[in-house]
């Protein structure tokens, strides 16, 4: 079982890929970050957002927690175009209506798309061969 100390396994893409990390807060109450990261569970993820996410470009996308700070890591092509892509995101069907929803939970301004949200980090350190 993959677990925080036993790490998580990654899948090989089979492509050059870069890489997008953002951080986002959900508001402190415990019911509500269960919540939350229940809605985001296999078994109760919307089908047609991860569908956009695919349909947009992204390879692979992972969120993780730690009290009730959020951090997305994001995997594309190397041609990715971030603002062109999640332009697209936002138009998708159920789009808005998946970010209306999860706003709830999320400290951020009302009807605010997903790239309005999340705050794209800036890479600090990397380990060099």
């Amino acid at each position: 079982m993959e677990t925080k100390k036993t790490g998580y396994a990654q899948k090989k893409i089979g492509m050059p890929t870069k890489r997008y990390c953002q951080m986002l807060d959900l508001y402190n109450d415990p019911q509500l970050i269960k919540d939350y990261m229940d809605c985001h569970s296999p078994e109760k993820a919307w089908p047609e957002i991860s569908a956009g996410i695919r349909e947009v470009g992204i390879l692979e996308m992972e969120i993780y927690i730690v009290d009730n700070h959020l951090f997305m890591i994001v995997d594309t092509p190397l041609d990715f175009d971030w603002d062109e892509s999640f332009g697209k995101l936002a138009s998708l069907e159920r789009q808005a209506e998946w970010e209306d929803y999860v706003a709830k939970f999320q400290i951020v301004k009302p009807g605010s798309a997903s790239a309005e949200k999340w705050t794209l980090m800036e890479r600090m350190f990397k380990l060099l061969d």
